[in-house]
């Protein structure tokens, strides 16, 4: 059996900064607030119809192929993550395909939302230990902005996530103490509804019953978030799956060099990293700048972390994501 190691790394995010006080020119917020709650300074928006889903990953995906040395007609497989696809149908994994000019490989689409980058990882990790595929393109891209209720009744969810991609290669690794040494996933669909867009969707609502209404206040289609609730989940759910990863490889929290969680919320990593007794140096944050990227956020943190070279060969580096479903999980590496 193999390992899969990440060969190369990608990231893009829009060029429009939206700060904390951009928003509060359209909306009831303050710098102050928003900060206080989220650790949020400003996020990326895009500018519609400059770029989509599927194009910001494109290009992240791009740099990620250009910088781990392996031909684009070497790419076996994509693995597409997101919860804001181009269209309902088909996914952004087979417009990648086409917009990289990809060999017709298999494209696959993921929908763990915030943890959709870890289970990506972990389905390409898979396909490439059991020996199926050598080289293996995952995704993880978002666009929010064009769909959250930009004013003072949405501002609890609209002031935390922001547009972007990150990408990486997973290639076939013959070392067997490199690479990715587990991966870790967990559901619990009890809580769907407490982070959750259920319109349209055709369980409940779809577009046709949005039309007829036409209810100014009907707010289906907009993201909720209980946020209370989803906060005391996520810091348990945190810590329990990077403590099982840890355990599977016989590691210790003083083995990390690296722990990149899921952008989620500042104060959601600050409390994880205060319980493992974790540096400033071995926890990475980006969540300041790009606000909360869902499915993207994982990629672009370990991106910036490995450019400013705070990821280094031998390193122990540590994933881990909480997010709607509820979905959790793990991704211990060996750098």
């Amino acid at each position: 059996m193999y390992h899969s190691k990440i060969t190369g790394l990608g990231y893009y995010v829009p060029d429009n900064v939206v700060t904390n006080d951009d928003l509060s020119k359209i909306m009831d917020t303050n710098d102050e607030w928003i900060q206080e709650r989220t650790g949020i300074q400003e996020r990326r928006h895009v500018i519609r119809g400059e770029d989509t889903t599927t194009s910001m990953g494109v290009k992240a995906a791009k740099i990620a192929i250009e910088r781990s040395g392996v031909a684009k007609e070497d790419i076996d497989f994509v693995v597409f993550a997101t919860l804001s696809p181009d269209y309902y149908f088909p996914g952004p994994g087979v417009l990648v395909q086409r917009d990289l000019g990809l060999r017709t490989v298999g494209a696959l689409d993921v929908r763990n939302q915030c943890s959709g980058f870890v289970y990506a990882l972990s389905v390409a990790d898979q396909y490439i230990k059991t020996g199926m595929y050598k080289n293996v393109l995952v995704i993880g891209s978002e666009l929010h902005s064009t769909g959250l209720d930009m004013t003072t009744r949405g501002r609890g969810v609209s002031v935390i996530f922001g547009d972007g991609a990150g990408a990486a290669v997973l290639s076939r690794e013959e070392d067997v103490t490199k690479g990715i040494l587990s991966t870790h996933l967990h559901s619990e669909g009890q809580h769907a509804e407490e982070l959750s867009l259920v319109a349209p969707g055709m369980g409940k609502r779809w577009v046709t019953d949005i039309i007829a209404d036409n209810d100014p206040n009907d707010e289906s289609y907009y993201p909720y978030m209980n946020g209370q609730f989803v906060f005391k989940n996520a810091v348990v759910r945190f810590s329990e799956v990077i403590n099982e990863g840890l355990q599977a490889n016989n590691l210790q929290v003083s083995d990390i060099d690296m722990l990149v969680p899921h952008q989620a919320n500042l104060r959601i990593s600050q409390f994880i990293q205060q319980k493992f007794r974790l540096t400033d140096d071995q926890v990475f944050n980006n969540i300041q700048k790009y606000g909360n990227t869902t499915a993207a956020s994982i990629p672009i943190a370990l991106t910036e972390a490995w450019e400013q070279g705070k990821i280094k060969s031998g390193d122990l580096v540590v994933l881990a994501a909480f997010g709607s479903g509820f979905t959790w999980g793990s991704v211990i590496i060996r750098w």
